[in-house]
């Protein structure tokens, strides 16, 4: 009543390397085997080193931040020259965050606001 089918289409090749390896070691060239070897864990071990060092490399020139003008957050690499995608202006990436690109002569300024109060209170107590 239970029938059980055991899928070994590939275990006639998978013997055949197995046998052409034994023979080729105990005719003295087990050197063409462990190259063979040593070539497929290369190949296997690889891509997985190149894949930690690509998310590495890129944590390291990635700089998440606001734009200076419209406060829109997005993503840039690092000492490059671009445009904000939200309001058009021309920013630098630095190691720490976003900056204005202004031209030679110009003198980049952040307003703060003061109330009228603050000004007041300051010329009395003078």
């Amino acid at each position: 009543m239970f029938r059980y089918n055991a899928n070994t289409s590939g275990l006639g090749c998978g013997l055949s390397f197995i046998l052409i390896a034994f023979l080729l070691a105990s005719v003295g060239l087990g050197w063409v085997v462990n190259g063979f070897l040593i070539l497929l864990c290369v190949l296997l071990i690889t891509p997985i080193i190149a894949f930690w060092g690509f998310q590495w490399w890129l944590k390291r020139k990635l700089v998440q931040d606001e734009c200076p003008v419209c406060s829109y957050e997005f993503t840039g690499f690092k000492n490059t020259e671009f445009r904000c995608p939200s309001c058009g202006e021309a920013l630098q990436v630095e190691s720490d965050g976003f900056s204005r690109i202004t031209p030679p002569g110009t003198i980049d300024v952040n307003a703060v606001e003061v109330s009228p109060q603050q000004i007041e209170e300051n010329t009395y107590n003078e």
